[in-house]
């Protein structure tokens, strides 16, 4: 499907220069002379490259649909992943490198949705949210406002972010995937 420069969204997948990239970032832009242009922040889904194009109006882009599907992780194998097709129990190997930097969050048994362009898996999404526990909180310091202040806390998966001073060592968190921060307690 075909769409204008201008049209482009954040999230949108696009076949561009024989490539399959992620839309990251755009700024629409109007100069005080010339047509108005979409500046457009890409991420390659085959090999991770990063661009910056420009769009006119005029130019047209196609955008790609990707089948989504279900999958659940099994083990690690060296640096690839290995997921099962949730209907068929097919089981498929994935590099690390696909989960970018949500890869520590990544649990045995969880179930993830697989992007896959001609039938070749391009991405993989996580659940947003994920309960983890933390190992390792520094102690809150006196006169520190609770309103304002964080404090940094390690998790059981190594990954380090902030959370409120009320928070201890050994507590059960939520803890949004993509963000890397705190949401909530565990229910």
């Amino acid at each position: 499907m075909k769409i204008s420069g201008v049209d482009i969204r954040p999230g949108n997948i696009l076949e561009y220069e024989g490539g399959i990239w992620k839309v990251a970032k755009i700024q629409h832009t109007q100069p005080g002379k010339g047509g108005a242009y979409m500046q457009v922040e890409m991420k390659n889904l085959m090999d991770g490259r990063k661009t910056n194009v420009r769009f006119r109006s005029a130019d047209t882009v196609e955008k790609v649909r990707l089948d989504t599907k279900d999958y659940q992780f099994l083990y690690e194998d060296g640096d690839q992943l290995v997921f099962m097709d949730a209907d068929t129990y097919d089981q498929i190997n994935l590099d690390s490198d696909l989960l970018g930097d949500a890869r520590p969050f990544l649990q045995d048994g969880m179930q993830v949705s697989l992007e896959l362009w001609e039938e070749r898996p391009i991405s993989v999404q996580l659940p947003n949210q994920v309960e983890a526990t933390i190992v390792e909180a520094d102690a809150v310091v006196k006169g520190q406002t609770a309103s304002s202040s964080y404090k940094p806390a390690i998790l059981d998966n190594g990954v380090r972010i902030m959370v409120p001073p009320h928070i201890e060592s050994g507590t059960r968190i939520v803890v949004d995937v993509y963000e890397q921060s705190y949401v909530g307690k565990a229910g």
